[in-house]
């Protein structure tokens, strides 16, 4: 086997199966736009198939739910919760419970060069790092193997994009019972090359080295309105906040670096592959305003038994209020539609490989 896929957009880049392969003969590599894509060692690969049984985009359907969800804003009611989290505070209240119980939540983190890369954790102070969105495919080459090991002796909540909850219960074969997996309505994944370059761009233009980023602060008010709004980071050795709003443009309303993948996406509706899903909760200003909160409103979709449960215990964390699906549907586009990208995608690559994320975005 030399090629797992013919077309890029049947690639999330997810590892699986360079996790799943027990010759090593999977690797998963950049591209030239920077999302790691797997490539075979024809000289090690002894055809067994494990790679292709583990892949989320050929068998991701198994994975979901076999019912509509139950849909609930929620809003933590410890006000450091809200104004440290992205909107409402959901994950913190669920990851809590997880931690109570003795157990370890998986999730995204940066790493000391600001990289996105998912890590496991057993603390408060670990799980803290992860409740704050990025926007940036995370790497997950190791962590299959780290939460096989884990679920096996204390229970684990592994947070991700659907493609990622797919590919780790592909990995599994099962869904365990003391592991919960809580997927995010994604709007899509941008480029870890772009980002690095971003950051590069921010410290040549600053002058100094990028000590800590929010992608959205709360120093705007919560709301869809300013969901593309707060960019911020700070330098080493000083405390001033600068904002930036170039990473959002080409992300959010440009659509040219999310990963080709995500205007093919599978999972895309409201038959999740998670025991729960965590989103804004954009709309509650039009359908309930006295529910809306400049601090910030979760969404979390309850889709199996275990993810009604993890809500029970988590729900004196919370003021909830069950809504309905179709409210949601209208609000989040990616539970019904992919992304889709603009013609202009291309040029924008091809500008990037001439003259650079800083001549890419010279209009």
């Amino acid at each position: 086997m030399e090629k797992l896929f013919e077309d890029k957009r049947d690639c999330c880049g997810c590892g699986a199966c360079e996790a799943a392969c027990p010759r090593g003969a999977v690797a998963m590599r950049p591209d030239g736009e920077g999302f790691l894509y797997p490539a075979v060692d024809a000289a090690k690969c002894v055809g067994c198939g494990l790679c292709e049984k583990v892949c989320p985009i050929k068998e991701g359907e198994r994975w979901k739910a076999e019912r509509e969800p139950r849909c609930f804003a929620a809003i933590h009611k410890s006000d450091g919760v809200l104004m440290r989290s992205t909107s409402g505070g959901a994950f913190t209240a669920l990851s809590d419970i997880v931690l109570a119980r003795g157990g370890a939540v998986c999730g995204a983190d940066f790493d000391e060069n600001l990289r996105v890369v998912h890590k496991i954790t057993d603390t408060a102070e670990g799980r803290d790092r992860m409740r704050v969105s990025k926007y940036v495919q995370s790497d997950m080459r190791g962590i299959f193997r780290a939460v096989r090991e884990e679920r096996g002796k204390r229970p684990v909540l592994f947070t991700g994009t659907p493609c990622q909850c797919a590919a780790l219960l592909s990995h599994l074969g099962e869904r365990p019972e003391n592991l919960f997996v809580c997927d995010l309505i994604c709007h899509s994944i941008p480029s870890p090359l772009v980002w690095e370059e971003y950051k590069k761009l921010l410290e040549t233009e600053r002058g100094g080295k990028i000590a800590q980023v929010w992608f959205r602060s709360k120093r705007h008010p919560w709301g869809r309105a300013n969901s593309n709004r707060g960019f911020a980071y700070r330098l080493e050795g000083s405390d001033e906040i600068f904002e930036d709003g170039r990473f959002y443009d080409l992300f959010i309303r440009e659509r040219v670096i999310a990963r080709p993948s995500c205007s093919a996406c599978r999972f895309t509706d409201t038959r999740r592959v998670s025991d729960v899903t965590i989103a804004d909760c954009f709309g509650i200003e039009k359908y309930a305003p006295e529910w809306n909160d400049a601090r910030g409103v979760s969404l979390i979709l309850t889709n199996t038994a275990k993810g009604e449960e993890l809500l029970r215990a988590a729900a004196g964390a919370m003021r909830l209020c069950e809504r309905p699906l179709a409210e949601n549907v209208a609000e989040q586009q990616r539970l019904s539609r992919p992304v889709e990208f603009p013609a202009e995608r291309s040029a924008f690559w091809e500008k990037f490989r001439r003259a650079g994320l800083a001549g890419a975005l010279k209009k």
